[in-house]
């Protein structure tokens, strides 16, 4: 099984993740059964808390920890977010979550997400349970208004800015 994946497929234990993109991060999840509802099947608050887990876990991966963004005065902020739901996922349901940056020009860039059941047995078909698509900016936690360049101001706090598609 896979720790983490990072786009150049860097993984802690190698392999691929059925339904990602070569240029995204991923991590693994487990449902938990305490994370469903009376329906018996995953709260919707619970995507965005995967989309968030894994969000940090690729700027980990790219050396940002959330105490150097606080020791450089800045920290990523969520502006929009939108989720498709596409399947539901039930207690016990391994899935992939995937990170992907995607770099423009401003203030603001997009961060694409899919969350994929990997524990089904029909390879060449898996199952999206959600995509999410986010915009964000980085905050300076000083004058309270959003940088104006992200890609640079992570870039420079980043060991492995390629990590991020920088």
């Amino acid at each position: 099984m896979i720790i983490a994946r990072r786009p150049d497929g860097a993984s802690v234990t190698g392999g691929t993740v059925r339904g990602m993109s070569d240029q995204d991060f991923t991590v693994p999840i487990t449902v938990r059964g305490y994370e469903t509802d009376a329906q018996g099947h995953l709260n919707q608050a619970c995507y965005l808390q995967y989309a968030e887990h894994a969000r940090w876990a690729h700027l980990e991966s790219a050396g940002i920890r959330q105490a150097d963004l606080l020791a450089a005065g800045v920290g990523p902020v969520v502006l929009e977010t939108t989720i498709k739901y596409r399947r539901e996922l039930r207690a016990g349901d391994e899935v992939a979550v995937s990170c992907r940056f995607e770099w423009g020009t401003g203030k603001t860039f997009r961060l694409i997400q899919t969350i994929t059941r990997t524990d089904e047995p029909d390879a060449a078909t898996p199952t999206v349970a959600a995509e999410l698509t986010a915009v964000s900016g980085i905050l300076d936690l000083t004058a309270r208004r959003l940088v104006p360049d992200p890609r640079a101001a992570l870039g420079a706090l980043a060991t492995d800015p390629a990590a991020l598609g920088i």
